[in-house]
């Protein structure tokens, strides 16, 4: 039987008779705080409450058709083949009707229905979501950025003004939760951070938007409006009620993912994840801003569930939960401010000689940021990455400018306090020596990983290298050398044989690594 507090249209959908299609029966009903969600077997109807919560107004009928139209169409850029329709609802006098001729009264989104097991939240939870496919979710992320609309207007929307209106608004609707999950240090620190952010990075907001990197974003990336389904990684439920939600920078967008795993002391996903997007986009420097967008997305995460702390309607043990949660994400937009010690490791050695696959390794285990010399270098030709490179590519003036936005982007990042991994050949003097200053410049430590292994397994390491950004050949490799390294550069130097199936070696690096 419907439950009686619900609304007459919404009781007579979860009746079957209601629809003009076969159901799965019982129809099930979600609930969120501004919309309704039928579930009927093959499709969901998503009809949104009269309801008008300042940054959301559903309040009348006119509101609702614009904003069921808006969901439609910005869906189908990330989700389209979830997304269907929009139906009108009329009331006639057998009571309502889809698509209906009687009196307009609401309007319903149709979607194709897929099963919750195809959630990459639930796919998370259940221990399935691997690192394949992580990367592949970072190509997906990236490609729906790359053809988002980006406009005046919608840049305006970077403006340090606008960005931390939100920030600010966190901290005024969390100050009553000091003492509970949040705490008084915790709270003090992590606003002292955000304030800091925008007041010393001014020029860092202003090269987002001069960089066309505030877009018509998706607003709510989080693992549970991601799903896989027939073959495809679909983003779905973006934010069409708020423009200030959605215009944003696109590492707000990746923030969310960032943060669920994250806050799940998933690092090597994490890892995976950034460091791909990062490839497939170019965008190292939007690193810099990343951790005020994830501390922000953690922030809002707690203060929802702190909300439920305050609702009689919630039971003492859900109470509870919602505590515990809000504490852990609490703590995890406290962690983004606090400073951190940032390192350089140079990897260097021959093709085929395992850089980039101990270089991932590494990344997984410490959380680090892994630039490839190999797309740096078509980023910086303005290419695909996964386009192979004629001999244009490949001229010393162009391995010189790679070289140099390498260790440009791994200054800066370190600066930030990540681990940075620069994948490169590193086969001269000039080239980590010159490494090894700037970082002693810049107080940073650094090592420098040297992967070596028999000419034989180089040879064919490179002959069978398939699906890889990686251009070198076994003809270019028979043209490479590696210099010595000097007695001034021997205490920066770990060595490492990549052909050694004894993972100790790669464990004790590990280890000092993390001393750092």
């Amino acid at each position: 039987m419907a439950d009686s507090t619900l609304p007459p249209l919404i009781r007579q959908m979860l009746q079957p008779s209601f629809y003009p299609h076969a159901v799965s029966e019982p129809i099930e009903l979600m609930q969120t705080h501004v919309s309704y969600v039928l579930l009927t077997g093959d499709y969901a109807y998503k009809l949104k409450k009269p309801v008008n919560f300042g940054f959301l107004d559903y309040s009348t009928l006119e509101k609702r058709h614009h904003f069921c139209a808006e969901e439609l169409r910005l869906n189908q850029r990330g989700a389209a083949p979830l997304y269907l329709e929009v139906v009108p609802i009329a009331e006639t006098g057998h009571g309502f009707e889809l698509q209906g001729a009687g009196n307009l009264v609401d309007y319903a989104v149709k979607m194709r229905q897929f099963p919750q097991t195809a959630l990459l939240s639930h796919q998370f939870e259940a221990g399935q979501l691997d690192e394949a496919r992580v990367r592949s979710l970072a190509e997906t992320v990236a490609a729906f950025h790359a053809k988002t609309e980006t406009n005046d207007y919608i840049r305006a929307f970077g403006n340090v003004e606008q960005v931390r209106q939100a920030i600010d608004e966190n901290y005024e609707q969390t100050v009553a939760y000091i003492g509970g999950p949040q705490t008084q240090p915790q709270f003090d620190e992590t606003k002292a951070y955000t304030d800091r952010f925008f007041a010393e990075r001014t020029d860092l907001f202003e090269q987002r938007i001069q960089q066309d990197r505030i877009r018509a974003c998706h607003g709510d990336l989080h693992l549970g409006n991601i799903c896989q389904w027939e073959g495809q990684l679909l983003l779905f439920d973006c934010i069409e009620f708020n423009e200030p939600f959605r215009f944003v920078d696109v590492m707000f967008d990746i923030a969310y993912i960032v943060m669920d795993l994250q806050v799940a002391n998933r690092q090597d996903l994490s890892a995976a994840f950034l460091n791909h997007y990062a490839e497939q986009t170019g965008d190292w420097q939007g690193l810099q801003i990343l951790p005020l967008y994830v501390s922000r997305q953690a922030y809002v995460r707690a203060k929802v569930a702190s909300f439920m702390l305050g609702d009689p309607g919630v039971s003492a043990a859900a109470k509870q939960q919602a505590s515990e949660k809000a504490a852990r994400y609490y703590r995890l937009a406290w962690s983004y401010g606090q400073p951190s010690q940032g390192q350089l490791i140079l990897m260097a050695g021959l093709s085929g000689s395992g850089k980039s696959t101990t270089a991932r390794a590494i990344a997984r285990q410490l959380g680090a940021l892994h630039l490839r010399s190999d797309a740096v270098r078509k980023h910086l030709a303005g290419m695909p990455v996964q386009q192979r490179g004629d001999d244009s590519l490949y001229t010393a003036e162009m391995t010189q400018k790679t070289y140099a936005r390498l260790l440009a982007l791994g200054l800066a990042l370190a600066g930030e306090g990540y681990s940075v991994i620069l994948d490169a050949k590193y086969d001269r003097q000039a080239l980590w020596q010159s490494a090894i200053a700037a970082a002693q410049a810049g107080d940073l430590p650094l090592t420098l990983l040297h992967c070596t292994a028999p000419e034989a397994v180089l040879k064919q390491r490179v002959a069978e290298r398939s699906g890889d950004i990686a251009d070198a050949t076994v003809a270019v490799l028979a043209n490479q050398s590696m210099e010595r390294f000097s007695e001034q550069v021997q205490p920066y130097v770990r060595t490492i044989d990549t052909a050694d199936a004894d993972t100790g070696q790669l464990a004790a690096i590990v280890e000092a690594l993390k001393m750092r």
